[in-house]
């Protein structure tokens, strides 16, 4: 029904910036959330930033001042930027949906690999 792949990611340096992004396919609403979360080894996955339309955004309490995401309505896709990167900043970023109405239906990427190390 919903399709998001994202692209980038990769190996990068401590202190180095990288963009993830995501495209996403099948019925996509303005107000339905898309945004980040990212999951580390033995860790839970958890929120790294995500717009639920207009400027509504939400971050993880770790990302704030650190990430921006960005949300082109009419294409579809979500980008996010992530600056000063840390060696604990390693994990997989996974691309996320989930439709503001009913059924409230939630789609995920495959996710993409994220190293941060010297």
């Amino acid at each position: 029904q919903v399709r998001l792949v994202e692209s980038g990611g990769g190996l990068v340096a401590p202190g180095e910036s990288l963009t993830l992004h995501c495209a996403a396919s099948g019925n996509i609403g303005g107000t339905d959330a898309l945004g980040w979360y990212r999951q580390a080894p033995g860790e839970q996955r958890e929120l790294v930033a995500e717009r639920h339309g207009g400027p509504i955004v939400y971050y993880g309490d770790f990302a704030k001042g650190r990430v921006t995401i960005s949300r082109d309505n009419a294409k579809n896709t979500v980008s996010l930027q992530m600056n000063n990167l840390r060696p604990e900043d390693t994990a997989v970023y996974y691309c996320h949906y989930k439709q503001r109405n009913w059924p409230m239906l939630e789609y995920w990427g495959q996710g993409i690999q994220v190293t941060v190390s010297s």
